[in-house]
């Protein structure tokens, strides 16, 4: 599972340009297209602007822990890297909100399988750290919400093939990603040596545990990514646990809402999709929308295996085919 930097190396919001001219609006008349004339300069008065913007220092939380396991934010170089996660990803407003509105939707589908597998609820927003709750496929080829890569998806008893992609199905690829932690962290013996595994692979933290003859996270150097994977985790949850502290503002119309599906089950071929989903009274783009591991147009399944298509309730989509 090959982490994919969701996050921007370094968080940006400025005032470009202050106290020299800048274009801020391009004015147009209805059914015209803007020219250079239409453009209207303004200056922008520096020490107003300077006055009106303001950037602030954050306060690390004393008592930060991972999955009950204490972060020893006391130590110079532990609180310099968790301050850069914590500024980084509170300054990167658009995707933070992003983030707030996407966890709406989709923990309540992650978190009750975590709690099946006995894993930690703090790991949901690893999940985050992976892929923004966003069914991305990395250069190196791992897949889905939790970045699968292909073998570990099948060790793991996922289908994976040019038909069938479970790596996209939410719930098995959770399920696929609790079993490989439960592993990491009976290797281990720590959920936060675990959480860093899933980035650097078992065996990727267990030699630089005999060659820096440390056990404990903290006190690893390790290589960029991994060194602030679990910080970053750590800043996704304390903002997205306290988001009005960290300046987010939103109401509760605002957010993604789960949508409630029902249940087709099918043991055969299906020829055509976008057939298919007609008969159901949906179009083939909602139905891979919620079915986003059926990869073709089709379904071979020549082995007569039982799958379980979601489709959304009457009435959540206007379409009416």
């Amino acid at each position: 599972m090959k982490y994919r930097n969701v996050f921007a190396t370094v968080g940006v919001i400025a005032v470009a340009g202050l106290g020299v001219q800048a274009v801020s609006s391009i004015s147009q008349t209805e059914g015209s297209a803007a020219t250079a004339s239409d453009t209207e300069i303004v200056k922008i008065d520096p020490e107003k602007a300077v006055k009106d913007y303001n950037v602030y220092a954050l306060s690390l939380p004393e008592d930060l822990n991972f999955a009950g396991e204490k972060v020893p934010v006391q130590d110079p170089d532990i609180k310099e890297r968790m301050d850069r996660e914590l500024l980084v990803n509170t300054y990167w407003q658009s995707n933070g909100l992003l983030l707030i509105k996407r966890a709406n939707k989709y923990f309540p589908i992650i978190e009750p399988i975590l709690k099946k597998n006995g894993i930690p609820d703090d790991f949901k927003y690893l999940a985050i750290a992976e892929s923004g709750l966003t069914q991305i496929v990395s250069p190196a080829g791992a897949t889905g919400f939790w970045q699968l890569m292909r073998e570990t998806a099948k060790e793991h008893g996922l289908e994976v093939n040019d038909n069938v992609d479970e790596r996209y199905h939410i719930e098995k690829a959770t399920q696929a990603a609790c079993e490989y932690l439960k592993k990491s962290k009976e290797q281990f013996g720590s959920w936060t040596l675990a959480a860093a595994a899933y980035n650097a692979g078992n065996y990727g933290i267990s030699k630089q545990q005999d060659r820096q003859l440390v056990n404990d996270y903290y006190q690893l150097l390790l290589g960029e990514e991994t060194g602030r994977y679990v910080f970053r985790i750590l800043a996704l949850k304390e903002i997205l646990s306290n988001p009005v502290k960290y300046g987010f503002n939103y109401e509760a119309k605002h957010l993604y809402q789960p949508i409630t599906t029902k249940e087709v089950i099918i043991d055969t071929p299906v020829a055509d999709f976008a057939v298919f989903a007609k008969e159901l009274g949906i179009n083939y783009k909602i139905l891979k929308i919620h079915n986003p591991w059926l990869r073709e147009a089709h379904l071979n399944n020549k082995s007569r295996k039982l799958y379980k298509i979601k489709i959304p309730e009457e009435g959540v989509y206007s379409y009416k085919p």
